[in-house]
């Protein structure tokens, strides 16, 4: 038998292209037993609905089930946050500052000059390399106190009046 018809049904029906009557020949065609073995093979595509009863259909009350679940309204609980819980990432920023500080310290005293001399390498006591550099934490940079400067030097007599 010549199935020409048949397999230009099927070319159709890949490229989505026949009808709801072209696709009812070939659930037709399908369902007969002897079937060509180079078609053999689109068979369960086209019987499968002959053989499977369509359960998945939807019943009456479908739209008022959705409906009633849409429509249900769920209370809105508010979550407590604490005062912890809200500085929790300042909390880590900070500790991170303070690792990166740490370590660059740590790694500035190992890399700084080292005198010439090898005797003052050794002494532990004093270490020019230390009052003179660049970090934060190891040096100060404050030069004068300013409460001692105001106490030592008065701007103002007891006597003169301070309204002119």
């Amino acid at each position: 038998m010549d199935y020409k018809y048949i397999n230009q049904l099927l070319e159709r029906y890949w490229k989505c292209e026949t009808s709801l009557e072209e696709e009812d020949i070939l659930r037709a065609f399908f369902s007969q037993d002897n079937i060509p073995a180079e078609l053999e093979c689109y068979k369960p595509l086209f019987v499968y609905e002959a053989k499977e009863p369509v359960s998945d259909v939807l019943g009456n009350d479908f739209d008022e089930k959705i409906l009633a679940m849409v429509e249900e309204s769920q209370p809105v609980k508010a979550k407590v946050i604490t005062m912890t819980q809200r500085l929790r990432p300042l909390f880590k920023a900070a500790a991170v500052v303070t690792i990166v500080l740490t370590l660059g310290n740590a790694m500035q005293v190992p890399f700084a000059k080292q005198n010439a001399d090898p005797i003052s390498s050794y002494d532990g006591y004093s270490k020019p390399e230390l009052n003179h550099g660049t970090s934060v934490a190891m040096s100060d940079s404050v030069v004068l106190d300013t409460m001692k400067r105001s106490l030592a030097e008065p701007t103002a007599k007891m006597g003169d009046p301070i309204i002119k």
